[in-house]
């Protein structure tokens, strides 16, 4: 079986962390955690990845997420990485992001239980 690795990028920690462990526990996965997009960009270039999480609000601002979205767009090494984000806003600001690589949002606040099984089916994951 392959283990899948993810990458979550969330600002408060106890989502983080719960999200973490929910994520390791119901499927299996490795999940690696940071709190800023800054160190974000560091993991994404040298960790072997097979999805991102993040949630929106650990970007200080708008632009911010669209350039790191911009730049794993442009990397040879980082384009193939799908991205889901947590997020609560809005279906129209989204679609703006899906131009930049977001493969889906998952609405917050979310249920932790059913996590695994919504970016599992984000990505076709079996």
């Amino acid at each position: 079986m392959i283990t899948r690795r993810i990458l979550l990028i969330e600002n408060e920690n106890a989502i983080r962390e719960l999200a973490q462990l929910c994520l390791e526990t119901e499927a299996g996965w490795k999940v690696l955690t940071t709190a800023f997009s800054y160190e974000a960009i560091v993991k994404i270039e040298t960790e072997q990845l097979d999805a991102i999480l993040i949630d929106v609000d650990a970007f200080v601002c708008d632009q911010d997420l669209s350039i790191t979205l911009q730049r794993l767009q442009s990397n040879p090494v980082t384009h193939h990485i799908p991205v889901i984000l947590l997020t609560t806003v809005t279906t129209g600001e989204v679609s703006q992001m899906v131009k930049l690589g977001v493969r889906a949002a998952i609405a917050k606040p979310f249920d932790l239980m059913t996590l695994a099984k919504q970016v599992a089916e984000v990505l076709n994951w079996k």
